[in-house]
């Protein structure tokens, strides 16, 4: 028998996150592209990110035939946080410069789910890139990163609207986040953690 979850944050409902989830605004619109393998993990940060942000929206598919309208739309400057050759770093947004602001696609899955996506919608390899400064540090404790500064989706958001937005700041974002983490690490055992996990936190 399932266990009843929470059809808002998709926990079960001893473990509702909905208390810890802001309601955020930005100037930055954030998409984010969600390969149906990721919907089910028990994580799934980009869900937690999609609802912590008022100017964002969550869709799950690989190949998505509405992409055109939803970068299209008016007011935003549609770009692909995506690591590649011709990317960008992320610089900070002046309102005061009259500026448009960022349409902020992210993909999220592992590496290979992530290029898939991209390979499937080819409306998205067309996008200019923008990429996160290199090695920015990761809270996800439980998980070795498959290569320097591989960060969460929930993280990568985080950290993009606060290069974009700065002095605002979006870290509030991170609540249910880091809530989840510690409520496995709890369910994991101290002595199991530390096991597995404890050296890598010393490196």
């Amino acid at each position: 028998m399932s266990r009843p979850t929470c059809s808002r944050c998709a926990r079960p409902q001893a473990r509702c996150l909905c208390a810890l989830v802001p309601q955020l605004a930005s100037r930055t619109r954030v998409l984010i592209l969600q390969h149906p393998s990721e919907s089910s993990h028990a994580l799934n940060t980009a869900r937690l990110a999609a609802l912590g942000l008022s100017n964002a929206e969550l869709r799950v598919g690989e190949v998505f035939d509405d992409l055109p309208a939803l970068l299209a739309q008016p007011g935003y400057r549609p770009c692909l946080l995506f690591p590649g050759e011709e990317a960008l770093p992320l610089q900070p947004v002046s309102s005061a410069e009259g500026a448009l602001p960022l349409l902020l696609v992210v993909p999220d899955g592992t590496w290979r789910k992530a290029r898939k996506l991209l390979y499937l919608n080819p409306a998205l390899t067309a996008l200019p890139r923008v990429v996160l400064p290199a090695e920015l540090p990761s809270r996800y404790r439980l998980r070795k990163a498959p290569q320097p500064g591989a960060l969460s989706t929930i993280e990568a958001i985080t950290q993009a609207l606060n290069l974009l937005e700065a002095p605002a700041c979006f870290d509030e974002l991170l609540r249910p986040f880091e809530a989840l983490i510690e409520g496995q690490i709890e369910a994991m055992g101290a002595s199991t953690y530390q096991r597995n996990h404890g050296a890598s936190e010393q490196g």
